[in-house]
């Protein structure tokens, strides 16, 4: 499996030509409910954010208070006006679906072609997203990998793989706790664009880290 959650200090030398992550809490994806509908092609996949979710049970045996009923959305409310303010100038983007939140980071605009380490000049963004991030300690976070369709299928993992982890790793090191993220990379899965342009492959590129609020 691909996916995994993010348990302990990354040592990013070590995962080169890795395409999973060690998942000492769980050793196992957030679970999804039996008869899940299939999500459209552009849409990311939404692991359920709940009582069978691997990181919720850690996060509440240590304290974290899950948000019921109506304060769920309120509280999600606080954490979407706090992105926007802070990351409108910034080069990602930010959208919003019920209760989940999306920052989408551009590929090419964090990673050399080809490459998962962080450019330096997209350092402060990301640092400035896991800043952000540790105050809202009452979500879980998503972080999804995605490449365009050149290359085989298993450098595309290879590579989304490796890229997730580096945005994960830069939040990790802003005090986010590391028990709320799921890793995966997805390869060249849910186009956002043609692959036919490189227009289209670019928007492909991309880095989705998603909120969702602990229920």
């Amino acid at each position: 499996m691909l996916g995994r959650l993010l348990g302990g200090i990354v040592v990013m030398a070590a995962l080169a030509g890795c395409a999973a992550v060690p998942n000492p809490l769980a050793g196992a994806a957030p679970a999804k409910p039996a008869q899940a509908a299939t999500p459209a092609p552009s849409a990311t996949p939404t692991p359920v954010v709940g009582a069978n979710d691997p990181r919720v049970v850690t996060l509440v045996k240590q304290g974290t208070k899950p948000l019921t009923g109506p304060a769920a959305g309120t509280y999600m409310d606080t954490v979407e006006a706090a992105l926007r303010s802070q990351f409108a100038t910034s080069g990602v983007s930010i959208s919003r679906s019920g209760n989940e939140i999306v920052i989408d980071v551009p590929a090419d605009m964090a990673f050399a072609t080809g490459k998962s380490s962080l450019k330096p000049e997209s350092r402060p963004t990301l640092v400035a997203i896991g800043a952000a991030l540790r105050h809202f300690s009452q979500t879980v976070i998503d972080v999804y990998g995605y490449t365009d369709a050149q290359g085989t299928p298993a450098a595309q993992l290879d590579l989304s793989q490796r890229r997730a982890v580096t945005i994960a790793t830069i939040m990790t090191s802003q005090g986010v706790s590391q028990e709320r993220f799921y890793i995966e990379g997805k390869g060249a899965a849910n186009p956002i664009a043609s692959n036919a342009t490189p227009e289209g492959r670019a928007q492909n590129r991309r880095i989705d880290i998603q909120i969702s609020p602990i229920i």
